[in-house]
């Protein structure tokens, strides 16, 4: 159980505008307001074989958060994995738990898409290059 307390406290996340472009038939004006993570705390599960090994990763999820903030289980997929399957495994089961302040345009919720960079990382483990931005 100390993994998974550990391990929360080693997971970072943010949450940032989707560069991918919709086509023209579906693509929709972007919204006024980002979608805003509601967290008193985070869902993602280090694993414990790669949490013991000191193993880190970033995994990039790809979420669509419907009107009401919620992730849809169903569209979440995988936009740049880790490396470790088991890695971004774990971030694709956190996810579905993640709650947000939907996105707005005109003060209307509106369903967005958006990348979520989850970060795993061990409290004794060496930066990965790269974490400077982390600290910030």
């Amino acid at each position: 159980m100390r993994w998974a307390v550990l391990s929360l406290l080693s997971v970072t996340m943010a949450c940032k505008r989707d560069q991918h472009r919709p086509s023209p038939s579906t693509q929709r004006p972007a919204p006024d307001e980002l979608p805003a993570l509601v967290a008193s705390g985070l869902p993602f599960k280090y694993p414990a074989a790669l949490y013991a090994r000191k193993v880190q990763g970033n995994v990039t999820l790809k979420l669509f958060i419907d009107r009401d903030g919620r992730v849809s289980a169903d569209s979440t997929r995988v936009e740049e994995p880790s490396g470790f399957p088991a890695l971004d495994s774990a971030a694709l089961r956190g996810a579905s738990e993640l709650r947000f302040v939907p996105a707005k345009l005109h003060g209307e919720a509106v369903p967005v898409t958006v990348l979520f960079p989850v970060f795993f990382r061990h409290p004794e483990a060496r930066p990965l290059p790269g974490d400077t931005i982390l600290n910030q």
